[in-house]
Formats: structure tokens, C-alpha cells, sequence
């Protein structure tokens, strides 16, 4: 009798220890959405006629309006703000993984600043500044980060089940904490309108980041998933192309705080 119920438990320490879902050596990757908040931030414009700064500029996101045809038809996709990464579990509970996440940054329109420097371009703007308030009106300032401001990344992550906490023990559906950080560059396409002179609009390295990440994981079926994250990060840009002309430029450095839907899955190679 005694050995009867031994075999048992070992019956069911094996079950267990099978439904279990293991990751190292899988790639996985993902594509997903984002909506940003920013840091007010000091924008300091120079060129052969000004050198100016205006100070705590605010600026929001521009998430595309829900359509099917927009988020879904692969044609379409990278109009919204996203998120995409491919990345490799190097072992049981740790990833490195490189990605790009495509954010929009748009100065809000007709707001009252700061400004301190000196305007000479034959505009009602020039003049001597310190310290003066000023309206970014459409004749003397647009800018935009739209297309995006990208950032692209590497990322090293952490990744725990905790499932069992909750009597989750199922080898079809699995709950992950995951968080992490990662660092990269600036690649963004920058829409300005400057004093009402050529724009750039190319894209173009401005300058570099680091974020902070933690996320909840959702897996089904041990290879797909659905993680939500909170990325909190700092950007800063010392070269900003503004105009055609490559002595004028801008920089800039603020925070952003991202909230992501992101869908994926896991395979062995």
C-alpha cells in the first residue's frame, strides 16, 4: 500500500514537471501599439541668423483613430504608433532582443513659451529675447517628430511565471512578470517648419535614449502571446535636422512614459 501511493506521487510530479513550458534557446518576436506622454522640454534652434531657446514647449502623441484597414491590412500597419522587436531567450528567464519603437511627437500648436536669444532673418520675429513670452504660431514655429520618432533599441529582459501564485499550473496558458531595460538610438523623420523656411524631412540619427520596461505576459498554447507594457525612458537629441540647410539644427531632451498592446509568438529554429 505504502509503495502504491509513492508511485502516484511520482505519477504526478512527472505530469507536473511535463506540462511545464520552457524557453530557453526560443526566438520570439512581436508587433504591437503605443500611446506616449512627454516631458516639457527646452528646444534650443540655431543657425547663421538666430540662436534661440524656448523653454518647457509641450508636445503630445498622435495615435492614428482605430480602423481595421489601418491597424490590420499589412499595407497600412506602421502608419499607427507601434511597437515591433525580435529578440532570443538566452536562458530560462532571460532575453536580449533588438526593436523600434515607433513613437509621435507633436509640439502642441499656439502655445505660450519662454524664449531667450537673438532673431535676425528679416521677420517680425527678429529681435533681442531674455527671458520674453512668445506664441508658437504657425509663421514662426512647427514641429513634429511624425514619421516617427523611432527609436530603435536593445533590450535585456527578465521573464518569471507566476501563474502558481494563482493556482495557475497549465502547460496551455502561462502568466509572466517581465521587466528589464535597453538603450539605442534616435532615427527619426522630423517635420519643422522654421520661420517659414525649407524644411529637411529625411531621415536622420539625432541623438540617443534609455528606457525602463516591466510588462505582463500572457502565453497560450506555449508559442503565442499577448504582453501589455509600461516603458518609462529619457531621449536626447543634441542634432536635429531642421531646414534644408545643415548649419541649422535644433536640440532637445525629454522623458516619455508608454503604454503598449503588443501580440507575439515563440519558436525554435
Amino acid at each position: 500500500m505504502t509503495i502504491c501511493t509513492f508511485s502516484q506521487e511520482n505519477d504526478t510530479k512527472d505530469l507536473k514537471k511535463a506540462e511545464k513550458i520552457t524557453n530557453k534557446g526560443k526566438f520570439f518576436l512581436y508587433w504591437g501599439w503605443n500611446r506616449a506622454n512627454y516631458s516639457n522640454s527646452d528646444i534650443h534652434f540655431t543657425g547663421k541668423n538666430y540662436d534661440f531657446t524656448l523653454h518647457d514647449v509641450k508636445a503630445k502623441d498622435r495615435q492614428t483613430p482605430f480602423s481595421f484597414n489601418d491597424y490590420f491590412n499589412p499595407g497600412r500597419i506602421t502608419i499607427p504608433q507601434n511597437n515591433y522587436r525580435i529578440g532570443y531567450f538566452l536562458k530560462e528567464n532571460y532575453t536580449i532582443s533588438i526593436g523600434v519603437d515607433h513613437m509621435k511627437y507633436v509640439m502642441v500648436p499656439n502655445q505660450t513659451v519662454k524664449i531667450d536669444g537673438e532673431i535676425n532673418e528679416g521677420t517680425s520675429y527678429d529681435g533681442v529675447y531674455n527671458n520674453d513670452d512668445i506664441v508658437l504660431a504657425e509663421d514662426f514655429l512647427k514641429l513634429e517628430h511624425t514619421d516617427g520618432l523611432n527609436y530603435v533599441n536593445v533590450e535585456f529582459r527578465r521573464f518569471d511565471e507566476i501563474g502558481h501564485y494563482f493556482g495557475i499550473n497549465h502547460k496551455n496558458f502561462q502568466i509572466n512578470l517581465t521587466e528589464g531595460f535597453g538603450a539605442g538610438i534616435l532615427y527619426p523623420r522630423t517635420d519643422v517648419t522654421l520661420l517659414n523656411k525649407e524644411r529637411h524631412d529625411e531621415f536622420h540619427i539625432a541623438g540617443w535614449g534609455a528606457s525602463a520596461v516591466v510588462g505582463l505576459d500572457l502565453t497560450f498554447f506555449k508559442y503565442f502571446f499577448i504582453q501589455s507594457d509600461l516603458k518609462f525612458g529619457y531621449i536626447n537629441m543634441p542634432d536635429v535636422r531642421t531646414t534644408i540647410d545643415p548649419t541649422d539644427g535644433a536640440t532637445q531632451s525629454f522623458t516619455f512614459f508608454q503604454r503598449n498592446i503588443l501580440i507575439g509568438g515563440r519558436f525554435n529554429l
